[in-house]
Protein backbone atom coordinates (compact mmCIF):
# COMPACT_ATOMS: atom_id res chain seq x y z
CA UNK A 1 0.00 0.00 0.00
CA UNK A 2 1.34 3.63 -0.95
CA UNK A 3 2.84 5.46 2.03
CA UNK A 4 -0.10 8.03 1.50
CA UNK A 5 -2.74 5.59 1.82
CA UNK A 6 -1.63 3.82 4.98
CA UNK A 7 -1.26 7.24 6.46
CA UNK A 8 -4.77 8.61 5.76
CA UNK A 9 -6.05 5.44 6.92
CA UNK A 10 -4.71 5.43 10.08
CA UNK A 11 -5.52 8.74 10.76
CA UNK A 12 -9.12 7.86 9.42
CA UNK A 13 -9.32 5.21 11.95
CA UNK A 14 -8.45 7.83 14.70
CA UNK A 15 -10.43 10.40 14.10
CA UNK A 16 -13.56 7.70 14.18
CA UNK A 17 -12.99 6.53 17.38
CA UNK A 18 -12.42 10.30 18.31
CA UNK A 19 -15.99 10.68 17.02
CA UNK A 20 -17.77 7.69 18.54
CA UNK A 21 -20.76 8.65 20.05
CA UNK A 22 -21.95 9.87 22.58
CA UNK A 23 -19.62 12.81 21.72
CA UNK A 24 -19.86 16.60 21.26
CA UNK A 25 -20.93 16.83 17.36
CA UNK A 26 -19.60 20.08 16.63
CA UNK A 27 -16.25 18.63 18.72
CA UNK A 28 -16.22 15.90 16.90
CA UNK A 29 -16.45 17.47 13.56
CA UNK A 30 -13.66 20.00 14.19
CA UNK A 31 -11.33 17.07 14.93
CA UNK A 32 -12.17 15.89 11.17
CA UNK A 33 -11.75 19.57 10.17
CA UNK A 34 -8.16 19.89 11.25
CA UNK A 35 -6.78 16.74 9.96
CA UNK A 36 -8.46 16.57 6.59
CA UNK A 37 -8.38 17.74 3.87
CA UNK A 38 -4.07 16.92 4.87
CA UNK A 39 -1.33 18.86 3.45
CA UNK A 40 1.84 17.11 1.88
CA UNK A 41 2.13 14.87 5.21
CA UNK A 42 5.39 14.99 5.21
CA UNK A 43 6.61 14.18 8.25
CA UNK A 44 4.64 10.71 8.49
CA UNK A 45 6.16 10.23 4.95
CA UNK A 46 9.26 10.79 6.03
CA UNK A 47 8.93 8.35 9.14
CA UNK A 48 7.51 5.66 6.56
CA UNK A 49 10.61 6.31 4.45
CA UNK A 50 12.77 5.54 7.25
CA UNK A 51 11.06 2.64 8.91
CA UNK A 52 11.27 0.95 5.32
CA UNK A 53 14.85 1.77 5.28
CA UNK A 54 15.22 0.08 8.35
CA UNK A 55 12.69 -2.88 7.32
CA UNK A 56 9.89 -2.12 8.22
CA UNK A 57 9.37 -5.26 10.23
CA UNK A 58 6.18 -3.84 11.90
CA UNK A 59 3.97 -2.25 9.41
CA UNK A 60 1.53 -1.49 11.70
CA UNK A 61 3.10 0.16 14.07
CA UNK A 62 5.05 2.53 11.38
CA UNK A 63 2.22 3.45 10.36
CA UNK A 64 0.49 4.44 13.98
CA UNK A 65 3.89 6.04 14.65
CA UNK A 66 3.41 7.96 11.14
CA UNK A 67 0.25 8.91 12.19
CA UNK A 68 1.10 10.10 15.55
CA UNK A 69 3.25 12.72 14.22
CA UNK A 70 0.45 14.34 11.75
CA UNK A 71 -1.77 14.40 14.70
CA UNK A 72 0.48 16.52 16.53
CA UNK A 73 1.72 18.54 13.74
CA UNK A 74 -2.18 19.34 12.96
CA UNK A 75 -2.93 19.77 16.90
CA UNK A 76 -0.24 22.35 16.77
CA UNK A 77 -1.41 24.12 13.81
CA UNK A 78 -4.87 24.41 15.13
CA UNK A 79 -3.33 26.48 18.25
CA UNK A 80 -0.53 28.39 16.18
CA UNK A 81 -3.83 29.97 14.31
CA UNK A 82 -5.43 30.90 17.36
CA UNK A 83 -5.61 34.72 18.42
CA UNK A 84 -3.89 34.41 20.96
CA UNK A 85 -0.45 33.32 18.48
CA UNK A 86 -0.97 34.28 14.69
CA UNK A 87 -4.63 34.86 14.66
CA UNK A 88 -4.72 33.43 11.40
CA UNK A 89 -7.82 33.23 9.26
CA UNK A 90 -6.58 30.74 7.13
CA UNK A 91 -4.99 26.99 6.58
CA UNK A 92 -4.42 25.12 3.98
CA UNK A 93 -6.62 27.34 1.97
CA UNK A 94 -9.29 27.13 3.94
CA UNK A 95 -11.10 29.01 7.16
CA UNK A 96 -9.24 27.98 10.57
CA UNK A 97 -10.67 25.80 13.02
CA UNK A 98 -11.46 28.70 15.25
CA UNK A 99 -12.64 30.42 12.19
CA UNK A 100 -15.24 28.09 12.09
CA UNK A 101 -15.68 26.77 15.12
CA UNK A 102 -14.65 29.27 17.52
CA UNK A 103 -11.76 29.47 20.05
CA UNK A 104 -13.29 27.58 22.53
CA UNK A 105 -13.84 24.25 20.61
CA UNK A 106 -10.42 24.79 18.79
CA UNK A 107 -8.58 25.14 21.93
CA UNK A 108 -10.36 21.64 22.68
CA UNK A 109 -9.54 19.95 19.53
CA UNK A 110 -5.83 20.96 19.48
CA UNK A 111 -5.80 19.23 22.84
CA UNK A 112 -7.80 15.91 21.81
CA UNK A 113 -5.71 15.88 18.45
CA UNK A 114 -2.82 15.57 21.35
CA UNK A 115 -3.73 12.69 23.38
CA UNK A 116 -4.84 11.21 20.21
CA UNK A 117 -1.74 10.89 19.43
CA UNK A 118 -0.74 9.13 22.14
CA UNK A 119 -3.90 6.94 22.03
CA UNK A 120 -2.80 5.92 18.29
CA UNK A 121 0.39 4.31 19.28
CA UNK A 122 -1.04 2.77 22.77
CA UNK A 123 -3.15 0.61 20.34
CA UNK A 124 -1.06 -0.35 17.99
CA UNK A 125 1.90 -2.05 20.30
CA UNK A 126 -0.24 -4.75 21.65
CA UNK A 127 -0.49 -6.20 17.72
CA UNK A 128 3.24 -7.05 18.26
CA UNK A 129 6.59 -5.63 19.24
CA UNK A 130 5.10 -4.20 22.71
CA UNK A 131 8.49 -3.46 23.77
CA UNK A 132 9.07 -0.67 21.13
CA UNK A 133 5.76 1.69 22.89
CA UNK A 134 8.87 3.14 25.75
CA UNK A 135 10.84 4.65 23.35
CA UNK A 136 8.20 6.17 20.84
CA UNK A 137 6.05 7.80 23.43
CA UNK A 138 9.28 9.16 24.89
CA UNK A 139 10.81 10.54 21.36
CA UNK A 140 7.18 12.09 20.73
CA UNK A 141 6.91 13.65 24.13
CA UNK A 142 10.58 14.66 23.83
CA UNK A 143 9.56 16.78 20.82
CA UNK A 144 6.41 17.57 21.64
CA UNK A 145 6.91 19.83 24.77
CA UNK A 146 9.87 21.14 27.10
CA UNK A 147 12.55 21.94 26.58
CA UNK A 148 13.14 21.07 23.09
CA UNK A 149 9.84 20.25 21.61
CA UNK A 150 7.66 22.57 19.79
CA UNK A 151 5.86 23.75 22.63
CA UNK A 152 9.38 25.45 23.73
CA UNK A 153 9.51 26.34 19.57
CA UNK A 154 6.06 28.42 20.69
CA UNK A 155 7.15 29.78 23.62
CA UNK A 156 10.65 31.03 21.84
CA UNK A 157 8.69 33.83 20.26
CA UNK A 158 7.88 35.61 23.89
CA UNK A 159 11.30 35.79 24.42
CA UNK A 160 12.73 39.63 24.20
CA UNK A 161 16.14 37.59 22.89
CA UNK A 162 15.85 34.68 20.58
CA UNK A 163 19.16 32.09 19.72
CA UNK A 164 17.75 31.54 15.94
CA UNK A 165 19.09 27.83 15.97
CA UNK A 166 17.09 26.55 18.91
CA UNK A 167 14.20 28.24 17.85
CA UNK A 168 14.43 26.93 14.54
CA UNK A 169 14.97 23.02 16.01
CA UNK A 170 12.50 23.65 18.15
CA UNK A 171 10.15 25.37 16.32
CA UNK A 172 10.15 23.12 13.06
CA UNK A 173 12.98 20.67 13.58
CA UNK A 174 11.26 18.93 16.90
CA UNK A 175 8.87 17.11 14.78
CA UNK A 176 11.44 16.03 11.77
CA UNK A 177 13.55 14.77 14.43
CA UNK A 178 10.88 12.39 15.87
CA UNK A 179 9.72 11.42 12.25
CA UNK A 180 13.25 10.10 11.55
CA UNK A 181 14.00 8.64 15.22
CA UNK A 182 10.46 7.19 15.62
CA UNK A 183 10.42 6.11 11.91
CA UNK A 184 13.62 3.67 13.03
CA UNK A 185 11.95 2.77 16.56
CA UNK A 186 9.57 1.35 14.96
CA UNK A 187 11.46 -0.95 12.41
CA UNK A 188 13.68 -1.81 15.71
CA UNK A 189 16.44 -0.23 14.79
CA UNK A 190 18.91 2.64 16.65
CA UNK A 191 17.60 6.22 16.38
CA UNK A 192 20.77 7.91 17.22
CA UNK A 193 21.86 7.67 13.55
CA UNK A 194 18.65 9.40 12.07
CA UNK A 195 18.53 12.41 13.99
CA UNK A 196 20.90 15.04 12.42
CA UNK A 197 18.97 14.17 9.25
CA UNK A 198 15.60 15.02 11.20
CA UNK A 199 17.25 18.33 12.54
CA UNK A 200 18.52 18.95 9.05
CA UNK A 201 14.85 18.68 7.40
CA UNK A 202 13.37 20.71 10.13
CA UNK A 203 15.57 23.59 9.92
CA UNK A 204 15.50 23.81 6.18
CA UNK A 205 11.77 23.57 6.60
CA UNK A 206 11.69 26.83 8.97
CA UNK A 207 14.35 28.61 6.52
CA UNK A 208 11.76 27.88 3.29
CA UNK A 209 8.68 28.80 5.73
CA UNK A 210 10.46 32.46 6.34
CA UNK A 211 11.64 32.86 2.87
CA UNK A 212 7.77 32.30 1.62
CA UNK A 213 6.21 34.94 4.59
CA UNK A 214 8.87 37.18 3.30
CA UNK A 215 8.19 36.95 0.08
CA UNK A 216 4.81 34.98 -1.50
CA UNK A 217 0.95 36.19 -1.28
CA UNK A 218 -1.56 34.27 0.81
CA UNK A 219 -3.19 33.09 -2.15
CA UNK A 220 -0.30 31.12 -2.86
CA UNK A 221 0.75 29.96 0.33
CA UNK A 222 -3.02 29.34 1.24
CA UNK A 223 -2.71 31.28 4.82
CA UNK A 224 -1.78 34.63 6.17
CA UNK A 225 1.84 35.94 5.16
CA UNK A 226 3.71 38.76 6.77
CA UNK A 227 3.40 36.89 9.87
CA UNK A 228 6.76 37.46 10.85
CA UNK A 229 7.07 41.12 10.66
CA UNK A 230 3.49 41.67 12.12
CA UNK A 231 4.26 39.47 15.26
CA UNK A 232 7.51 40.47 15.68
CA UNK A 233 9.22 37.13 15.67
CA UNK A 234 12.87 35.43 14.51
CA UNK A 235 12.88 35.37 10.78
CA UNK A 236 16.07 33.71 8.95
CA UNK A 237 15.31 36.49 6.21
CA UNK A 238 15.33 39.42 8.99
CA UNK A 239 18.54 37.96 9.88
CA UNK A 240 20.55 36.90 6.83
CA UNK A 241 18.98 38.63 3.93
CA UNK A 242 17.08 36.51 1.24
CA UNK A 243 20.40 35.62 -1.10
CA UNK A 244 21.56 34.54 2.45
CA UNK A 245 18.42 32.74 3.65
CA UNK A 246 18.55 30.59 0.19
CA UNK A 247 22.15 30.23 0.02
CA UNK A 248 21.53 28.53 4.14
CA UNK A 249 18.65 26.78 2.39
CA UNK A 250 20.81 24.77 0.03
CA UNK A 251 23.37 24.46 2.34
CA UNK A 252 20.99 22.94 5.32
CA UNK A 253 19.29 20.39 2.19
CA UNK A 254 23.00 19.60 1.41
CA UNK A 255 24.05 18.64 4.38
CA UNK A 256 20.71 16.88 5.29
CA UNK A 257 21.78 14.06 2.05
CA UNK A 258 25.18 13.59 3.53
CA UNK A 259 23.74 12.89 7.17
CA UNK A 260 21.74 10.24 5.39
CA UNK A 261 23.38 6.82 7.19
CA UNK A 262 24.28 4.06 5.29
CA UNK A 263 21.02 1.19 4.92
CA UNK A 264 19.26 -0.51 2.01
CA UNK A 265 16.75 2.17 1.41
CA UNK A 266 19.38 4.92 0.96
CA UNK A 267 18.82 5.46 -2.50
CA UNK A 268 15.47 5.80 -2.00
CA UNK A 269 15.55 8.53 0.96
CA UNK A 270 18.14 10.67 -1.42
CA UNK A 271 15.79 11.04 -3.42
CA UNK A 272 13.11 12.22 -1.28
CA UNK A 273 15.10 14.72 -0.12
CA UNK A 274 16.32 15.47 -3.31
CA UNK A 275 12.43 16.01 -4.12
CA UNK A 276 11.77 17.91 -1.09
CA UNK A 277 14.31 20.10 -2.01
CA UNK A 278 12.81 20.84 -4.93
CA UNK A 279 9.48 21.77 -3.47
CA UNK A 280 11.50 24.16 -0.98
CA UNK A 281 13.25 25.92 -3.46
CA UNK A 282 10.30 27.04 -5.82
CA UNK A 283 11.19 29.09 -9.05
CA UNK A 284 9.05 31.75 -7.22
CA UNK A 285 11.20 31.70 -4.33
CA UNK A 286 14.50 32.19 -6.88
CA UNK A 287 13.44 35.03 -9.08
CA UNK A 288 13.60 37.15 -6.14
CA UNK A 289 17.04 36.80 -5.26
CA UNK A 290 18.19 38.19 -8.70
Amino acid sequence: MPKQDRIDATLRAAIARGQRQPSPPKLAQALEYAVFPGGARVRPQLCLSISRACGDDAPALADAAAASLELIHCASLVHDDLPCFDDAHLRRGKPTVHAVYGEELAVLAGDALIVMAFEVLADAAPKGHMERLPALVTALAQMTGMPNGICAGQGWESEREVDLAAYHRAKTGALFEAATSMGAIAAGSDPEPWYDLGARIGEAYQIADDLRDTLQTEEELGKPVGQDAVHNRPNAVVELGVKGAMSRLGDTLSAAITSIPSCPGEAELIDLVRRQADRLSPVALASHTA
